[in-house]
């Protein structure tokens, strides 16, 4: 269910940053589903073995960098694959990288929240029906 959510929320920001930025085209909130589709399984099949080549390549130092990098560079090849979307340039890639990786650190952060929340209740529940 979180994956959808995450989904859901980065394709809303590929296409708000699609109308903020003058080099990014994209035709409809699915087409911006479609990239966000598409660069989640472009990331899990190719962005690992870049990241490990680029990780290894840095001694391991720079590894949230390489990470924004390699996600642009996953972006740009979306680019080329879905007809109804384009990025001139690879500044707009790279934003867009940055805006999805901030998105996705918050709501990391807000499941684990509500992971702490959810095992507070848990004993306080035990002790009352005790």
């Amino acid at each position: 269910m979180n994956w959808i959510i995450e989904l859901l929320v980065s394709a809303g920001v590929i296409l708000l940053l699609a109308y903020i930025l003058p080099q990014v085209k994209i035709k409809s909130f699915w087409t911006a589903l479609w990239v966000a589709i598409l660069v989640a399984i472009l990331n899990f099949l190719i962005g690992w073995l870049l990241r490990g080549v680029l990780n290894l390549v840095t001694f391991f130092l720079l590894t949230s960098i390489v990470r924004i990098i390699v996600a642009a560079v996953v972006i740009k090849l979306a680019d080329k694959l879905v007809r109804n979307f384009e990025i001139k340039g690879f500044w707009p890639a790279l934003v867009i990288a940055i805006a999805l990786a901030a998105v996705s650190y918050f709501l990391d952060s807000s499941d684990e929240g509500r992971a702490e929340i959810s095992t507070v209740r848990q004993p306080v529940l035990q002790e009352l029906t005790v």
